[in-house]
């Protein structure tokens, strides 16, 4: 009988976290800045579109028990933590595309994404 033995690293299973570019540290103060009692962004994940998951934001005024935050330069970014196996490793920035101005997330895990960009799959 022949045994075969997997190797088991516990950095594969520890939080990278979710990192915010300047721009959108930039972007999340001017709308705290803006809103008074207003306290960040809160970055979820729904079942939606052709690929699966769709990011969804939202403001924050009351954290969420569950809630993790990422930090930069006095921008706050709310995760709730059931979100984190499908968006860890994420780079949230904040972009110009044309007319329009947008977050971007740079997902390590979406393994594909729908042809509007809408959503995402892991």
């Amino acid at each position: 009988m022949e045994l075969h033995s997997e190797t088991f690293d516990p950095t594969d299973f520890a939080w990278r976290g979710l990192t915010l570019t300047s721009a959108a540290a930039a972007h999340i103060r001017e709308l705290t800045s803006k809103q008074p009692g207003l306290l960040g962004v809160r970055l979820g994940v729904k079942t939606t579109g052709c690929a699966g998951f769709g990011y969804v934001l939202g403001t924050v005024t009351q954290p969420e028990k569950d809630d993790l935050v990422f930090e930069r330069d006095g921008a706050k970014l709310y995760v709730p933590l059931q979100a984190m196996p499908f968006i860890d490793g994420t780079e949230v920035d904040y972009v110009r595309e044309g007319l329009n101005q947008l977050f971007k997330f740079n997902n390590p895990k979406a393994q594909n994404e729908c042809g509007c960009g809408e959503s995402f799959g892991v």
